[in-house]
């Protein structure tokens, strides 16, 4: 299910002609002002001081009348624009500020608090079509707490953020469908229970108005299918209960615990998550600066001034629609009633496997949302049975999101909180400076600086939960131009990194002992360095510049950002914030760190799951692309590595991440571009409720290609042979071929083959890399 953005700032409406209304203050004696007194027309001057009631008119037509204090507005007053528009309030230095009520020609009203000439505070705004919106606003955006109904009879009550459902509410539709969780954007985005009048409910993950992630779906007969998710589609293991069996008695202490670790929505925190997260958007009490130093203001500040346009941007409100996934429209047909028959045919004997000879329970697997293997599982597990725990144990495994969230208590809860504070301090400080083009000087540990950020806060720092600690900002201008290279916004970078959201903490993959965090919506990924790779990246940092501008298609790690933390109690941190490769809609199903190297390339001996990754000797599949993508693909890995060889770079990676598609034979309506490339987003529904973007293919993201099976390899996953979406980067460019590599390389050579290792010098490196690489991706045949 998903809908659009739901109400982005109805406050747009009726500007028009008030952008040419004139300021009272701003009118001199030659423009002829007149005071109304008593019904006489009296000349008055701009120079008139005093408080004092009185009428005055505008050689536009505009008017106002009410308590003045000199030529400005001041108390209680009334004043009409020449279009009709009302405003009949409290006035403060020429601005609307306190209660008040505005009506618009169209028949839209407005009746709350202003400050400073916007909506601020509580109100109440009556569309003309019949949308209310009832509380807080902020500088004429809801933001706050918000009851809102739609004119076609939807109601949202929760949270709002700058015109926006987000945070914890509850949505209503007119047919009395009704969403309770968290929205985000004005789309149900996190964990939330919807509930369908005909009974049915899902209670899981969100993303985009559309199931995704872990989810329990309950029919009203009292079925239940507890799996993943993907954009809406079943994606990944899961298991269906029959009418027959009880979840409650089965699985809820299970989902009990996987409320607790927040896999599942807990409806009996709603209402302190509701008022807490409230309480945490309340900026509207945030006091609107104001021009106190000057008689004069502008314009647009007596006018209708900083009210935006209400009636253009109505055109936005749109109600949630009711849509929903491919499933939840057939379910009843191919994925609830018939899996009975399926069953049955699995296992003719079945009906008799329990005393209760109810249908058996079904473990299943899907592939964007079609079914590719099935089989009964004994329906006669327990709670206390031992197969069923170990399998409960392996689902939430297999499920949750990559990392572990850092909260209070965390042991790097103080770290995350120290990084955060220092990016929003970096990037709001660099973001207002005016644009240029980079200097030899803004390059090199000079180009850098420090702040302290004591715990009680200073005058440029605010006060904070951490310990005291000092902020580095290597080159934040290079960084700044890098952002803006590579089209990050500067809001969008803070938010994701520094907003409501914690980071998540990843378990090294490799051998550095680094720390990795990845950002909540999975765009950034923040990793500690050493100091030795902070000098390496300084040092290139120029030709790095050149490169990735040069080349827009390079597949080299980008870059966003570089800084240092020292707490107080002394340790310092290096940190890197780089893009995500893998941060994208399609779940990953495998994913290859390839060096060309062959010894220690293996992961034997561990469990491997979605999150593992894998090394070039795991590797038992080559991707074929299309001879142009391939010839494309080729050529920039070789220059990538032609630049980390001129930098003296070795012991790096193309990262690789497949998403494996639904077997040809299995899939069901798909849309393919005139070029046969354009479609990676999976089965367009001919229904027309799930209406999926195209996703743009570019080197290294969303390209579609035909994964093989390497001869006398074992065979992975179902099929020999079958559609992929390829995700790839070339990672770890910061290491140096420097003396330790040197004497390790001459200690491994006399042990083993040197061809085999990875400690070699850089330009061998490199060849033997593309010569991989080639192998990986063949020609097509």
């Amino acid at each position: 299910m998903s809908g659009p953005v739901a109400i982005v700032g109805d406050v747009e409406r009726a500007l028009s002609c008030a952008e040419r209304t004139t300021s009272l203050d701003a009118i001199s004696d030659r423009d002829r002002v007149y005071a109304l007194n008593n019904g006489e027309a009296v000349h008055t001057s701009s120079e008139t001081s005093g408080f004092r009631v009185g009428e005055l008119a505008l050689p536009n037509g505009e008017s106002y009348s009410g308590s003045l204090l000199g030529n400005l507005p001041e108390g209680l007053g009334k004043y009409i624009w020449s279009d009709g528009c009302i405003y009949e309030g409290e006035w403060r230095r020429g601005m609307r500020h306190g209660n008040g009520k505005i009506r618009w020609p169209s028949g839209t009203v407005y009746e709350g608090e202003f400050s400073g000439g916007y909506i601020h505070g509580t109100g109440t705004y009556i569309g003309s079509d019949g949308l209310t919106y009832k509380g807080r606003w902020r500088l004429n955006l809801k933001h706050g707490l918000g009851y809102q109904v739609y004119p076609n009879g939807d109601v949202f009550e929760g949270s709002w953020i700058q015109g926006a459902a987000e945070g914890p509410g509850k949505y209503t539709w007119a047919n009395r469908d009704v969403y309770l969780g968290n929205m985000k954007g004005g789309k149900m985005s996190g964990k939330g229970t919807l509930t369908w009048t005909n009974g049915d409910s899902f209670e899981g993950s969100w993303l985009n108005g559309m199931m995704h992630g872990f989810g329990v779906y309950t029919w009203s007969d009292g079925g239940s299918y507890v799996g993943t998710w993907s954009r809406g589609l079943k994606d990944g293991k899961g298991t269906f209960y029959p009418n027959g069996i009880q979840l409650s008695v089965l699985q809820e202490p299970y989902l009990n615990a996987l409320r607790i670790r927040g896999l599942l929505p807990d409806m009996r925190r709603q209402t302190h998550a509701h008022a807490h997260h409230a309480s945490s958007v309340e900026m509207a009490n945030a006091k609107v600066p104001g021009n106190r130093g000057s008689r004069r203001i502008s314009a647009d500040k007596i006018s209708k001034g900083n009210l935006i346009n209400l009636e253009q941007s109505h055109r936005g409100n749109v109600s949630l629609e009711r849509r929903w996934s491919l499933e939840v429209s057939f379910e009843k047909v191919i994925g609830h009633d018939s899996s009975l028959e399926l069953s049955e045919s699995i296992s003719e004997g079945m009906e008799k496997a329990s005393d209760k000879n109810v249908a058996p329970i079904l473990e299943r697997e899907y592939i964007q949302g079609v079914l590719i293997s099935e089989f009964v599982l004994n329906n006669s597990f327990s709670q206390s049975s031992r197969r069923e725990k170990r399998r409960q144990r392996k689902l939430v495994k297999e499920v949750k999101r990559p990392g572990e969230t850092i909260i209070k208590g965390h042991r790097s809860y103080d770290l995350m909180l120290s990084l955060q504070l220092g990016i929003r301090y970096t990037v709001g400080k660099i973001t207002p400076v005016q644009r240029r083009d980079v200097r030899a000087s803004d390059f090199g540990p000079r180009a850098s600086f420090w702040m302290n950020f004591p715990k009680e806060g200073s005058q440029l720092t605010p006060p904070h939960q951490s310990e005291d600690f000092k902020w580095k900002d290597y080159c934040p201008m290079v960084f700044r131009n890098l952002r803006e290279m590579f089209k990050i916004d500067a809001a969008d970078y803070m938010m994701s990194i520094c907003g409501n959201d914690a980071l998540r903490e990843l378990s090294s993959p490799g051998k550095s002992g680094s720390i990795f965090f990845l950002s909540q919506d999975d765009r950034f990924m923040i990793k500690t360095l050493r100091k030795s790779e902070v000098k390496v990246l300084l040092r290139m940092l120029p030709t790095y510049h050149d490169h990735v501008r040069s080349y827009e298609n390079t597949l080299v790690t980008k870059f966003f950002g570089l800084h240092r933390i020292k707490p107080s109690s002394g340790q310092k941190f290096r940190f890197v914030v780089m893009g995500n490769m893998f941060c994208t809609e399609l779940r990953i199903h495998r994913r290859f760190d390839l060096k060309g190297s062959s010894l220690g390339r293996s992961t034997d001996n561990i469990e491997i799951d979605e999150n593992t990754t894998l090394k070039d000797l795991d590797l038992n599949y080559c991707f074929y692309l299309e001879p142009s993508w391939r010839e494309d693909l080729l050529k920039q890995i070789e220059i990538d590595s032609k630049f980390l060889e001129a930098q003296q770079i070795m012991d790096y990676s193309l990262l690789l991440g497949v998403h494996y598609r639904a077997p040809q034979h299995l899939r069901s309506l798909t849309t393919i571009r005139e070029d046969g490339l354009g479609i990676v987003a999976e089965e367009d529904c001919a229904v027309g409720f799930r209406n999926e973007k195209i996703q743009h293919i570019q080197l290294g993201v969303n390209m579609p290609a035909r994964a093989e099976q390497i001869p006398g390899k074992q065979e992975d996953l179902f099929h020999q042979s079958y559609d992929v979406v390829l995700y790839l980067g070339i990672i770890d460019i910061l290491q140096e071929y420097n003396m330790s590599k040197k004497i390790e390389h001459a200690y491994k050579s006399l042990q083993f083959d040197s061809i085999s290792i990875s400690a070699v010098d850089p330009t061998f490196y490199s060849h033997r890399f593309l010569e991989f690489i080639e192998k990986v991706f063949p020609v097509t045949s």
